[in-house]
């Protein structure tokens, strides 16, 4: 793994996680939740956005799916943070439109330390595998707050909600690899000298 890294152990009553990141990496990725289709989406982000990712969750699935995206979101927020650090040198903004056959997202991330989330994925199921469509947008809210970030997600056409919600994710992922793109310069990437 490479400079920018993180490692995170959260344990609540409801979930213990584990998860190591490197935002520089090759798109190495384990992750196991409990949930299919939780891992499928987080499998996506991290392998689009280069990151090299394990992220193990023992969660109250018992009760059902909440806890586990929600805090899932939160570790990932949590690693991308560590990760970038001070936040110097880096682009701070990306925006990516990704297609998936009839499906097409777009995602705009501000990396600025402030945290704001407007999602809009347009899901008409219930659940997509074990994971409750209302939690998808929420795992994605989560993790802009805990990452200190803005991030706009709208999926601006799709019939299949598998496809909707994978395109998200990875639209998500090549924003997010434009911002936290290196400039090679050690400035802050703001007027006010400071994010």
């Amino acid at each position: 793994m490479s400079g920018r890294t993180a490692s995170v152990h959260r344990e609540t009553r409801e979930t213990r996680i584990e998860g190591v990141m490197a935002i520089d990496g090759r798109g190495d990725v384990v992750v196991s939740t409990g949930i299919g289709f939780l891992d499928h989406l987080i499998t996506s982000l991290a392998t689009h956005a280069g990151w090299d990712l394990v992220l193990r969750c023992e969660g109250d699935l018992d009760v059902d799916d909440h806890h586990t995206a929600e805090d899932c979101g939160l570790v990932l927020g949590m690693l991308v943070d560590q990760s970038l650090g001070a936040r110097r040198g880096i682009r701070r903004f990306g925006c990516a439109h990704v297609p998936m056959d009839e499906s097409l997202a777009r995602a705009a991330i501000d990396l600025v330390t402030r945290s704001s989330a407007v999602i809009y994925l347009g899901l008409k199921r219930h659940l997509l595998g074990a994971l409750a469509c209302e939690n998808i947008g929420h795992v994605l809210r989560t993790f802009a707050h805990a990452a200190r970030c803005t991030l706009h997600v709208d999926v601006l056409r799709g019939e299949n909600d598998h496809h909707r919600a994978e395109a998200a994710f990875k639209a998500l992922a090549m924003a997010f690899r434009e911002a936290a793109s290196e400039t090679g310069a050690d400035l802050v990437p703001s007027t006010k000298g400071a994010m």
